[in-house]
């Protein structure tokens, strides 16, 4: 009998997506914006309706400048402007709100959302679970096994892995090597200046990973792509910076607070918690009482 999936849903995405698209005339009594948190309520809602899941993970980011990576390379996401004060606030309320749901949920102060992910991932397929990630993120494609989905749900795309190599050009375990051949300018990573999507493919086609192409250097000369020969001296003069890159772009599946208490089981819908945060945040009764039945 085969065992049921396990979401494991990206929250920033769908608050910084709801942050952007909700009119801004939401708003509580003291007249704090709600947009976010009321966007993603209505986002969890729709997931937990259409798809009646029994094992969701909730991943937040605790913190946006000082997790591990930023101790490997300081810029990491400096590029980001800081969020302010009322999309923060609602940061905490969205993590409520999923919990009062009866949702798991999971932040640590050092490993990002992306990297909780990793660690449930990784413990729920060794179980024998197929694995959901519910995310617009490319970078979380890396997570993806033979039995398992990428789901962009606000563009209503679920891909499988074979569906994702036909995406993004390369195989899901490919796509850390890929960004760190590529860089990636939405985190600040660098990587080796003149290699695009399409070189990057074609080395990852040829050579398998990051590793063999530093292994077999001399071969890129003589692949069949525009510029093989000043490609092979761009990968030798940036080595170090794609290894650099590579670190940052390796999700971690050893996040011990992810595993210190990983079952994802749903609960019963706290009641009396969900209606006083919506009593707080002045949220109508149709979310309400969706929510509440999710």
């Amino acid at each position: 009998m085969a065992l049921p999936p396990v979401y494991l849903v990206d929250a920033s995405v769908y608050i910084f997506r709801a942050w952007f698209s909700m009119p801004d005339e939401f708003v509580n009594q003291r007249g704090e914006p709600t947009n976010a948190v009321y966007g993603f309520s209505g986002f969890l809602c729709n997931l937990l309706e259409q798809t009646g899941a029994e094992h969701v993970a909730v991943a937040f980011d605790e913190s946006l400048s000082q997790n591990y990576r930023n101790e490997i390379y300081p810029e990491y996401k400096a590029n980001r402007d800081p969020a302010p004060e009322e999309l923060k606030r609602q940061f905490s309320w969205a993590r409520s709100v999923a919990e009062a749901m009866g949702l798991q949920c999971f932040a640590d102060a050092r490993y990002e959302a992306d990297d909780l992910i990793g660690t449930l991932c990784e413990f729920w397929r060794d179980r024998g679970h197929p694995i959901c990630i519910v995310t617009a993120d490319k970078d979380l494609a890396q997570l993806v096994g033979e039995n398992d989905h990428w789901w962009d749900f606000s563009r209503n795309q679920k891909l499988n892995a074979r569906q994702l190599t036909e995406k993004f050009g390369v195989m899901p375990e490919q796509m850390a090597d890929y960004l760190a051949l590529t860089g990636d300018s939405v985190d600040n990573i660098p990587g080796v200046p003149g290699v695009g999507p399409k070189s990057a493919s074609a080395l990852l086609q040829h050579f398998g990973d990051l590793d063999t192409i530093y292994e077999r250097l001399e071969e890129v000369q003589h692949l069949g792509v525009r510029g093989a020969r000043s490609l092979q001296n761009k990968l030798s003069e940036h080595r170090e910076t794609a290894e650099l890159a590579r670190q940052l772009t390796v999700i971690e599946k050893r996040v011990a607070s992810a595993l210190a208490a990983p079952e994802l089981g749903r609960t019963e819908v706290d009641t009396a918690r969900l209606n006083r945060l919506f009593d707080e945040l002045s949220f109508g009764g149709m979310l309400r009482q969706r929510c509440l039945r999710a």
